[in-house]
C-alpha cells in the first residue's frame, strides 16, 4: 500500500524547533506543524532516499543542539526548520542504489512522518529479526547501546573483580552498562531518580546495588557506604556534584569514563570541584568519549549484543510514547526523569 503512496502529495506532521535557550527546556522551544505538504519520491538525480519515520529517539545529546553553539562535535539546530535526530525509518522510494523500496533504515532523519534523506552514506540497513523490537534499533543496538559498549570495554578498560559505579544508571546507556559489567565479573552499584527505577536496577537489571540519589543528602558519603573498598570504574551520566563525589571514592588507578553531564545542560549554575587533587594522588585516568571514535567496532557490538539478548543474558527497557505529537513532551521529560529507560516514540507502525 506504501509503495502505491510514491508520487504522492501527503501532509507531513512536523515538530519545528523554534528558539535557542539556555535555560531549562521547555515543550514551547518546539511545535508541531500541520499542513505541510510533501511529494513521497525522490528525485532523479538527487541520490536521496524518501523513507517513512517509523521510530523516533529521543537523545540527551539533542539538548547541546538547542543552544546558539558552534564549537561541539554537532551543529545546533536551525530555528524554523524540523528536529533532527536518530530514528528507524522504511523507505518509500529511491534514487540511491544501495537502497530500495521497502528497506528498513537506522540513522539521522527529520522529526516528522516522512523525510527526504540526502545524507545516505550516514544511514545503515537493518537485517530485521523477527526476535529483536525494531525500536531497538536506536537503543540497544543503535547509538545507546554502542556507547555503552565501547565506553565500558575500550574506554574503562575493565578487569574481572572490578567496583564499577553507574550513574544514570537506568537510562538509555546506563542500564547496559551494568549488565556488561555484571557479565564481566564486576561489582555494580547505579543511581537512578526514583525509587521505582533504584528496583528495577537491582530486580531487573541485575545490578548488585542501587539508590535514589535524591534521597542522599551527601553524595560523597553515599559512594563511601555502597563502596567501602572504593571505586575502580565510574562511568558518569551526570557530571557536576556525582563526578566530585566519585572523584573521592575512587581507588588508586580507577578509571572515569566520561560520556553525559546532564547536571549541566543548563550551563547557568556555577560549579566547583573540590576533589580534584583525587585525580593526582590516586593516579585517575579521566577520559571523554563519542561512539563515534569506535565505529568500526560497530559490527563486533551488534554480533555480541544480539547473541546476549537473544540469549537472555541482557534485557533491555524502553519508554515508548506513541504519535508524533507526543515528541516535545517526551523531550523534556529526559530532564525530568520522568522516562524509564530508552526514550522512543513511535510515530507509524510499518
Amino acid at each position: 500500500m506504501e509503495i502505491d503512496l510514491v508520487g504522492k502529495t501527503m501532509e507531513n506532521k512536523q515538530i519545528i524547533f523554534k528558539r535557542y535557550t539556555n535555560e531549562s527546556v521547555q515543550e514551547t522551544d518546539m511545535e508541531l506543524k500541520l499542513g505541510n505538504p510533501i511529494k513521497l519520491e525522490a528525485p532523479k538525480g538527487s541520490n536521496a532516499v524518501l523513507v517513512k519515520n517509523l521510530y523516533l529517539s529521543c537523545d540527551p545529546y539533542m539538548r547541546g543542539r538547542m543552544r546558539d553553539f558552534h564549537r561541539s562535535y554537532i551543529p545546533p539546530f536551525s530555528p524554523g526548520s524540523a528536529i533532527e535526530g536518530l530514528g528507524v525509518s522504511k523507505v518509500l522510494d529511491s534514487d540511491d542504489p544501495n537502497f530500495k523500496r521497502g528497506d528498513l533504515v537506522t540513522g539521522y532523519t527529520n522529526w516528522e512522518e516522512y523525510t527526504l534523506i540526502k545524507k545516505t552514506n550516514e544511514l545503515r540497513k537493518i537485517q530485521q529479526d523477527d526476535g529483536i523490537p525494531l525500536s531497538y534499533h536506536v537503543g540497544l543496538l543503535g547509538m545507546p547501546g554502542f556507547t555503552a559498549y565501547v565506553g565500558f570495554y575500550e574506554v574503562c578498560a575493565p578487569k574481572k573483580g572490578d567496583y564499577v559505579y553507574v550513574s544514570a544508571a537506568s537510562g538509555a546507556v546506563g542500564q547496559l552498562v551494568g549488565q556488561l559489567a555484571k557479565l564481566h565479573g564486576c561489582y555494580v552499584v547505579g543511581s537512578a531518580g526514583t525509587s521505582q527505577k533504584v528496583e528495577l536496577l537491582k530486580n531487573k537489571l541485575g545490578f548488585d546495588e542501587a539508590f535514589n540519589y535524591n534521597d542522599e543528602s551527601d553524595l560523597e558519603s553515599a559512594l563511601t557506604r555502597y563502596f567501602p573498598q572504593g571505586i575502580d570504574i565510574y562511568f558518569d551520566n551526570v557530571g557536576g556534584g556525582m563526578l566530585d563525589a566519585a572523584l573521592a571514592n575512587m581507588r588508586a588507578h580507577g578509571r572515569v569514563a566520561i560520556c553525559g553531564m546532564v547536571s549541566q545542560n543548563n550551563r547557568t549554575d556555577p560549579q566547583s570541584f573540590r576533589n580534584m587533587f583525587s585525580i593526582i594522588s590516586k593516579r585517575i585516568t579521566i577520559k571523554g568519549f563519542l561512539q563515534s571514535d569506535f565505529i568500526h567496532l560497530y559490527p563486533r557490538f551488534l554480533e555480541e549484543i544480539t547473541g546476549y539478548y537473544k540469549q537472555g543474558k541482557i534485557v533491555y527497557i524502553e519508554n515508548m510514547n506513541h504519535g508524533i505529537e507526543t515528541s516535545p513532551a517526551a523531550f523534556v521529560g529526559l530532564f525530568s526523569g520522568k522516562n524509564v529507560g530508552k526514550q522512543v516514540i513511535c510515530v507509524a507502525t510499518e
